[in-house]
């Protein structure tokens, strides 16, 4: 068994029809830039009526069809936001909460201790949560769950990792479909990461389930500099 062993992103994807909601962090193969994307699923008429929208320190969900929409409370939120050197990305509302906390000077983990996973049982999907520093290209990523198949307990999570070039992890909500649909278990999968950002958007893209991708965000930030690369992909637009 290889326990360093960097999986394809691309067979993880293909094979799995509802990993749910994802997050990968990484390095760039050249180590000069942070890689961040995130991705969303759904099988409801309400989760699928989304798009991803841009916003000036990250970006947005929104309601492709507003007529369609009928519980926004799980569903539209700010995935991604930046805050001074921190990039945070989650699958939820806790982005405000980790963005509030490090405003006041406090941390991710702080902040997510305040938090639980989702309140929509049986699933009681967990809160998958990541955070970048953009000039070390260190990164955190977090998962919130249920203790129990009652939704009795929260179990909190936190993985820290140093950058290494051509490595990303990726954390996502689901082991797979499911009724209820399993959570995730485990430490965040080892995935390689790619140099072009279009190459990268891509193969995450065209991998995902037809059926039930959603919306796409991938972002690359160079470490010195701070320059932005990022793309948005949805399926209603």
């Amino acid at each position: 068994m290889n326990i360093y062993e960097v999986g394809s992103i691309a067979e993880k994807l293909a094979g799995n029809t509802y990993p749910g909601r994802g997050i990968i962090l990484g390095l760039t193969p050249d180590g000069t830039r942070s890689v961040a994307a995130y991705f969303i699923m759904g099988r409801s008429v309400n989760s699928r009526n989304r798009v991803f929208l841009p916003e000036p320190d990250g970006i947005r969900t929104e309601a492709n069809d507003p007529a369609l929409l009928k519980d926004p409370s799980l569903i539209i939120y700010h995935p991604v936001r930046e805050y001074g050197d921190w990039l945070i990305v989650t699958n939820g509302d806790q982005t405000d909460t980790v963005w509030e906390y490090l405003k006041k000077g406090s941390d991710f983990e702080s902040a997510l201790r305040t938090r639980c996973f989702e309140p929509d049982g049986p699933n009681w999907t967990p809160r998958i949560s990541g955070l970048i520093d953009l000039k070390t290209g260190q990164y955190r990523l977090s998962i919130l769950k249920s203790a129990d198949a009652a939704g009795s307990a929260c179990l909190r999570q936190t993985f820290e990792y140093a950058p290494l070039p051509g490595l990303g992890h990726f954390l996502h909500t689901y082991v797979c479909d499911g009724n209820p649909i399993p959570s995730f278990q485990g430490e965040p999968e080892r995935v390689e990461t790619l140099d072009d950002i279009d190459a990268c958007t891509e193969l995450l893209w065209e991998n995902l389930n037809a059926d039930n991708k959603i919306s796409l965000y991938v972002r690359y930030t160079a470490l010195k500099g701070g320059a932005v690369e990022q793309r948005i992909v949805n399926k209603h637009i």
